[in-house]
Formats: C-alpha cells, structure tokens, sequence
C-alpha cells in the first residue's frame, strides 16, 4: 500500500527542523516535526494537535510476514501525518467501537500521537494505548481511542496497531528453522516494543518524556500489558502500567512442548492450522504464499486457550501468575482492575473456562459455588471472576507484596440507558471514560455519564504524571494490599473506596488456579 504523499517544500522543512528542535520555545505550535525516519506535518484541532499513520516498522508483507518487525524506511521532504493508516488484517466488524474505519491490510504498522499544540516548559508524560479484540480484531483508529481529550490533561497520547489473529500470533517448524535465532511466535507483541523503542528514539520531538512512559490498555490490549511487564526484552521502555479488563490467569502455549493445561505446542498448532487449509509444507516461503484474506477467513483461535502470546523462552519465559509470583515482573507501579459484570450473556469462548475448570477440579468448584451465597449468584458472576476479577486482584496482591507501588479498581457505573439491559458493568465498557470519549460510546450517554469520564481520565492521567493517581481534589485511592484488600470503585455515586466486592467467592476460585 502506498503511502500518504509527501510535500517535499524546503521551506516547510526548514521550519519542520526547527519546529523539532530541543530548543523550541514554550508556547510555540508543533505542528511540523521530525522523527528518525523524517519529517511530519500534523494538524492542529484548537489547542491539541494530532499525527497520524506514522510508520513505525516496515510494511510486514511477503518475505516480512511472521518475522520480526524490520525499521522502517525513511522518506523525504514532508510526510503529511493527518491521516490514520490501514487497520490490520481482521474481519470486517462495523458494530465493534474498537475497529476504526479505512482500508484492511497487512501494511498496517503505524501509530499516532496526540499532544498540547502548545509546548510545554518540561517534557511530558507519555501514554501509549494498546487495543483490546481478543488479539482478533481493533484498530489505533477507532475514534473511541481519540487521543485530544487526554492530550488536554497534560499527556502526549499514542496508539499503535499490531498485528492481529494468526498474523500476529502464529508458530510453524518451518518458521523456527528458517530463523536463524529470530524470535518466533509473538508477532503481535514483538510490534508493540518496536512501536516501544519508537516512543523512547522519538517521542521528544513531540514534547513527550521518554523517562515517563505509561503502557495501559483493555481486554486483549491488557493482558498485552501484563505480558510486556513479565519479558525479560522490555526493560526500560515503560514506567507505569495500567491494565483493564487484562485476564492474567491464562495459561500460554509453548513453542515446542505442551502447556501444563495439555494444550498442544504453538509449532503443532501452526503445523494442524496450515494442514487444515490443505499446505503441507517445510517451507517458509510456501507458507507466506498463502493469502492473508484466506488466514483470517479460516477463523481465529480461542485467545484464552490457544490464540495469544506463546512462551518462546526468550520474550516470554512463563506465564503471567507465575511472573507475578516469583517478583519477576517490571518494578514499576501497576494500575489493574476490572468491571462489575464483565460477562453478562452467554459467551462459549468464556463460558469454555467454566467447564474446563469444572471438569478438571469439581470439588473446588463446588466450593466456589457455596462461597457466592445462592446458585443465582454462582451462575451470573463466576465466569466472569473466573476470567477477569480474581486474576486482577491476584495480580495486584503479588504486585504489592513484591514491594511495588499497586491501585486497585472496580468500574461498576452504567449509563441510565443499558441499566435494564445489564446487571453490571460489562465488559470494555469503561474506555469511553478512560478516553473522555463518551459521543463513542455503543449506546447513549448523559450528563452523569460526564463525572465519571472527567474522575477515571484523571486518576489515568495522574498515574501517567507521577505514578500515583491522586491529586486534583479527588478521593484518596488508597494503595493495594492484600492485607486490606481494599480498591476504588467507579461507581453512579461517584468513586466510592470499599473491600473488593465477593471476596469469599474470590478467594475460593484462588484455589483453582493454585498449583497443589
């Protein structure tokens, strides 16, 4: 896919250079600035200005396919930035206010910054936002992630795409011996750290302090946080963390053996995935000749189970839990927490959780059951405490015992409009708050919809700026423990800090997940 066109003006250049400079003087516009591959022009909406469709690595195209991201070329003159680049190879979903709209393709390896259109007398803190879809499907795009209204808090913003489904996640004998000592398998998280080491080699050009970096995101895009905290090849690219909505209890594949939930090697996966599609080959390059369009059409695998980030031994050496468990996550405050009914409805992919564990440990899922009172609770709450609420504060509990700045939360608020429809809050609906971007939400909001977006943005933002949430007047959030086992709670009455709601129930599901 070709790029945006370029305005090769010197003159424009010329201001490009100085626009970018160390030197710029506070209050100037920023508009035009140069990153390490060239220049950019952005535009300017009243007092945030936006850069859009900035490559960060090569198109992952042909021969580029299932290999590390590569740099991306430089060009020459003026790269006009104020257009999104393609979203990445997924099925077409209008409905899904994660997926923003524009063209499909595998050349999708592009972010976008958003940032004070006036300069700031000191660098400021930088957020970089990873999207939620299951690792299946979202888009840097979206105008839910619109980046102004936290630009306006103070933060330079960035959203970055990664590829996505067996694109992004994906392992095959064939890719493993024609490596050469490659990282192999997690595609999709080998493109947020390119997009990472961008940040830090350019985020100063736009006013951002590369020492001040937060990593936050939701659903898939949080477990991707959690998996960035454990590996051993991230150090030094983030300093504050926040994960939505994140799982953490999932058990990855491995390369080359089976996991301890019996599931097969990504490498057999991959090998049974190309043979369902008829390919039967020991060649890479047979295996790239295959269609994107025909990848994704064949379906995505479950990303609890089998579809997501693979333990390769390198940039990831064992799952999420056991990271926590032994200190071996990063050493930086960690923001985590999860909705008050995430999953509200039937759903086999989750659903599936429940009958492994079932299955696999009866008696303590019996106990489990006992613990939530009645059998209405049993069957409305477990999955999604299974999946979301107790490996949230599991996270959070090992975190803080491990010496490290935690916080907590509960986002239990619902808009007046899908009250009836819901018992909780379901899942991801927390990020139009998180964005201030309530004109995307899925359904209709209201004037008290707005107190929570303007306390959840600011508690984001200060956790960004300090490591710590508070400030600004609002309530103490009071820092994890799992002595108190205490968090905040978003609720219609505002912020309320209360013990993490079904304890009991969650200490019994703990037990599952426990190694005996």
């Amino acid at each position: 896919m070709k790029r945006q066109n370029t305005l090769a003006l010197a003159s424009i250049a010329g201001v490009a250079l100085l626009a970018s400079s160390p030197g710029l003087a506070a209050g100037a516009q920023r508009d035009l600035v140069r990153v390490d591959t060239g220049e950019l022009k952005g535009s300017v909406d009243r007092d945030v200005v936006a850069f859009k469709g900035i490559p960060f690595a090569a198109p992952p195209v042909g021969d580029l396919r299932w290999r590390p991201p590569q740099p991306a070329a430089a060009w020459s003159g003026v790269h006009a930035a104020d257009q999104f680049g393609a979203i990445c190879q997924q099925p077409a979903d209008t409905k899904d206010n994660g997926v923003g709209r524009g063209p499909i393709s595998e050349d999708c390896l592009t972010l976008n910054v958003w940032a004070p259109a006036e300069r700031s007398a000191r660098p400021l803190p930088v957020m970089v936002w990873i999207y939620g879809g299951g690792y299946v499907a979202g888009s840097s795009s979206a105008p839910l992630y619109d980046g102004g209204h936290l630009a306006r808090q103070g933060v330079v913003l960035v959203t970055l795409n990664y590829r996505l489904g067996r694109l992004g996640f994906f392992a095959h004998p064939a890719l493993t011996a024609e490596a050469g000592g490659e990282l192999v398998g997690n595609y999709a998280l080998m493109d947020q750290i390119a997009a990472l080491k961008w940040v830090q080699r350019n985020i100063r050009a736009f006013g951002g302090d590369p020492k001040n970096v937060t990593i936050f995101g939701e659903s898939a895009g949080g477990a991707a946080v959690n998996h960035l905290m454990i590996s051993p090849m991230t150090r030094g690219l983030f300093h504050r963390a926040i994960s939505q909505s994140g799982i953490g209890r999932e058990r990855s594949s491995r390369l080359q053996s089976v996991n301890a939930d019996g599931v097969p090697s990504a490498e057999t996966q991959g090998q049974a995935f190309m043979e369902s599609l008829g390919v039967k080959t020991d060649s890479a390059a047979a295996l790239r000749a295959v269609p994107a369009e025909r990848i994704i059409a064949a379906g995505a695998a479950n990303p609890l189970v089998d579809g997501g980030p693979i333990i390769d031994g390198r940039l990831q050496t064992m799952d999420v839990d056991e990271a926590f468990e032994k200190g071996a996550e990063a050493k930086i405050p960690y923001l985590v927490g999860y909705n008050s009914l995430e999953i509200p409805f039937q759903a086999p992919m989750f659903d599936d959780v429940r009958t492994r564990a079932t299955k696999a440990q009866p008696e303590r899922m019996a106990r489990v059951k006992v613990a939530y009172g009645d059998d209405a609770a049993f069957e409305l709450r477990a999955v999604s405490d299974l999946v979301f609420s107790e490996p949230a504060r599991y996270l959070a509990a090992r975190h803080a015992q491990n010496g490290y700045p935690t916080y907590l939360y509960r986002f239990s608020f619902q808009s007046a409009s899908i009250r009836e429809r819901f018992k909780g809050a379901p899942h991801a609906s927390e990020r139009q708050y998180v964005f201030g971007n309530l004109n995307a939400s899925n359904w209709p909001t209201g004037e008290e919809d707005r107190p929570v977006a303007a306390a959840m943005s600011a508690y984001w933002s200060d956790f960004a700026r300090r490591g710590d949430p508070n400030g600004g007047g609002r309530l103490k959030w009071p820092s994890y423990s799992a002595a108190k086992d205490v968090l905040l709670d978003f609720t219609a009455a505002g912020p309320v800090v209360l013990p993490a709601p079904f304890s009991p129930a969650l200490d019994a599901i703990a037990t599952i997940y426990r190694i005996d």
